[in-house]
Formats: C-alpha cells, structure tokens, sequence
C-alpha cells in the first residue's frame, strides 16, 4: 500500500501536525516530515479525528434492502466520518442467531468503506419472551459483544436479568431500548403541551426514566453492564448521574438529533420529525447538551434508520418512525456541542470515537491518533457550511429532518487502516 502524508491537521483541534500513514498504520507524527514517495494530503486548518464510531446503526440487511443495505449504510458511514458501526439486530430474519449476525459481518467485509460490528439480539424475534443465542452469537466469528432489542424494550424484569447475568460471563453489555410498553401504547410524540394542542397521542418521560431507574439497578445487582439507547429526557439524565455516582457500571448515548430539534416541530405535521424515542422540550435538549459535556452521557449515536419513501411521506399516524442521521451527525455536534463552547474537538473524539470504541469492546478504533496506532482516521473542515441536501446522500434512503437546514462542517477525508474511502468529500 501506498504511503499518505496528511500534512498540517490539527490533532483533536491542538498545534497542526504532520501525519505520516504507511501501510494500514500511522507510521509518524510530527512537523515537517519527509513526503517523499507519499500521497500528500494539504489538511491546513483542517481537523484529524480517529476514525468516529457509531454505537447504533440500523443497516437494515437482510430483509429490508428497499430501505438500506449494509453497502449503502456504510458509505452513509464512511462520508459521515464513520470507520466503525454498530448494526442493529431489528432485520429481517432478526439477528438472533450465530448464522445471522455472521451474514451481517461478513457483508460488512465485503463493503469494504467502514468495520460493520453486527448487535446481537436479547431475545428471540426481539419478542421479549425467550434469551437468544447470546453466547453463540459471542463465539461466532463476528464476536458479538453488545446485545439490544433496539426497536422494543426488553421490559420484562427477569429476562433483562437473566440477559446481564449472561454476558457479564464475556464482558458484554445489553444495550436498552427504554419505553415502557403499556405507558406509550398509541402515543405519536412526547406527552406535553404540544401534543396536548395537537391532539396526538402522548409519549411521557417517566416511560423512558421508569425503565432506565429498573435497569441501572439490575445492573448493580447483577454486577453486569448496562448501556442505554438514544436517551432523551432530563429526568433519564438525572437516574443516569445518580447511577454513575454508586460507580456501576452503567454507559448512555444521545443522539445528534435529539440534541438540536424539540417537539415543536411537530405542529408541522410532517412525518419526518416523528422518531423513538420522540423529540422532547427544549428543557430536555439543554438537559442533554449538558450531560454530554459532563460526561453523564458517554457518547453521541446516530441511531441512524432509514426508510424508503412510502413509509415516511404520509399521514402522521401511519408514518414510520426513525431518521436517517449518519452523514449528518458530526455537523450538529459541530453546531450543538463545539460551537457552543461544550466540549472542544478533544472533547468530540472522545464522545464519538474513544468512548463508544470501549462500551463496544471494539477493537483498533477509537485509538489515538500516535505511532503505530492503525490508520482509522477523519479529517474535517470546521470552516465548512453547507445546506444539507438528501438527493445527494450516500445512504438509499432521505427520510432527514435537516433538508434544506445550513449545517457546519464537512468530512473531507476518511481513511479504514490507511486506505482513503472518502476524499475531498466524496467517495473514493
């Protein structure tokens, strides 16, 4: 393989540096390094993140290729600045089974634009009533080490049990889908003043708080570790801050998108803006905001979902929920977190790289970016202002709630073990 040399980069936002990648590695960091026989990239004031990690991705493959395939959702990754994702186990059959989550891993092989990690599930047919192959699913070759029912809550109390109780054997971690079933049946959006005035059906907070305060101490009892999918309520911030000051061994994610936009969104009515969990008040999203930058909340994840046309361009009540968000995440913790003066660029790889990288037990992401470290790296021009426009997506699906909405920063560059998958911003 050729030898790169990405020279002037701001390391995580510090002094610019040279960066010398030969091979699948980083080889040299420093200033004014030899490019001779290199591939040179100019990166002035441009930034070098690790490569960025996504917790929860939803590639739809096998059985709903109409909507994304484990190609597509990775290129979305790849011009996302994504070199890693998380796929979510709510296919078609569901990957349940050590057959399944192996079809996932070795169609993210054969991509070849970012590491697909598949998401084993906790239960048979995410049904709630039975534990799926857990250890099977660990000992294949795609290695499952996170398990959730993503889509559905596992709410019985002694599955989840049995579940925390199984992968503390292999250091794994169930990952929960937080609703309580029987206090959201027929809600469309979060339960408040909005909704009230809109007629909808209400999706209240203590459906998501009531499930995480269970499972933070299930988590305890057991000694096993919880992380908790795209949180979105002050009150979830609050079970999960109390929680980590016991120390157990509890993780959180927020996802960009829950960050930015609130449910006053919904008096458009349009269905792109309906997801689960709902968008909340903006008391919620500065409660986020917040919790993010303290570190209550570990990690940003797109919970990226696409979904063909049909299913979004609809009426309200039938529309399907989900976003798709793994081109745009970066830009709205760009807007929301950097440009707000929460966290610095430091502060973004560790939310979106370091840390999600070690709740995943991933390996050869989330690394620094030093010698001898593999070559899974983002370059990003914070300078950058587009208006985001879905015909231009990687992903097959467009259902964005950010369509025609000025976001900050671009990727111009990512590299998988040194090979470029996007350059100037386009798929190499």
């Amino acid at each position: 393989m050729s030898k790169i040399l990405i020279r002037g980069a701001k390391i995580l936002g510090g002094e610019p540096r040279d960066v010398l990648i030969d091979g699948e590695t980083i080889a040299e960091v420093g200033t004014g390094l030899d490019a001779a026989g290199a591939t040179v990239v100019e990166a002035e004031g441009q930034i070098l993140l690790p490569g960025l990690v996504d917790l929860h991705t939803h590639l739809r493959e096998p059985g709903r290729e109409d909507s994304e395939t484990v190609l597509t959702g990775t290129k979305a990754a790849a011009v996302g600045g994504f070199t890693a994702v998380h796929a979510m186990a709510n296919t078609f059959p569901v990957a349940d089974t050590a057959g399944v989550v192996e079809q996932v891993w070795r169609l993210g092989k054969e991509s070849g634009y970012c590491d697909v990690q598949p998401v084993g599930a906790v239960t048979v047919g995410l049904e709630g009533k039975q534990l799926a192959e857990l250890g099977a699913m660990h000992d294949s070759a795609a290695g499952v080490k996170v398990f959730s029912d993503d889509g559905k809550c596992v709410d019985d109390a002694v599955i989840m049990r049995r579940a925390l109780e199984y992968v503390k054997a292999f250091d794994g971690v169930v990952a929960q889908h937080a609703q309580e079933p029987r206090l959201t049946e027929g809600a469309q959006m979060n339960e408040g003043v909005v909704s009230a005035e809109l007629g909808l059906g209400g999706w209240p907070a203590v459906a998501e708080e009531s499930i995480i305060a269970r499972d933070v101490l299930l988590a305890a009892h057991v000694g096993s570790r919880v992380h908790i999918c795209h949180l979105s309520t002050a009150g979830s911030v609050e079970i999960v801050r109390w929680a980590k000051s016991k120390g157990w061994d509890v993780t959180a994610e927020v996802t960009p998108h829950h960050l930015l936009l609130t449910d006053e969104l919904v008096r458009s009515y349009n269905p792109v803006y309906k997801v689960n969990p709902p968008l909340r008040t903006e008391a919620d999203v500065q409660a986020l905001r917040e919790a993010l930058a303290d570190g209550t909340i570990d990690c940003v994840a797109t919970d990226h979902a696409p979904h063909p046309h049909e299913d979004k361009d609809c009426e309200w009540a039938a529309a399907a929920m989900g976003m798709v968000g793994l081109e745009t995440a970066l830009s709205v913790v760009q807007q929301t977190m950097v440009e707000t003066g929460l966290i610095d660029w430091a502060g973004v790889a560790d939310r979106m790289s370091f840390r999600p990288a070690a709740i995943g037990r991933l390996e050869g992401h989330g690394r620094p970016v030093s010698a001898g470290e593999p070559a899974n790296l983002t370059l990003v021009d914070p300078a950058y202002r587009g208006v985001v426009d879905p015909a231009g997506f990687a992903s097959r699906s467009r259902n964005t709630p950010y369509e025609g909405r000025e976001l900050p920063g671009r990727v111009t560059h990512t590299f998988l073990r040194g090979r470029a998958t996007v350059v100037d911003g386009k798929l190499a």
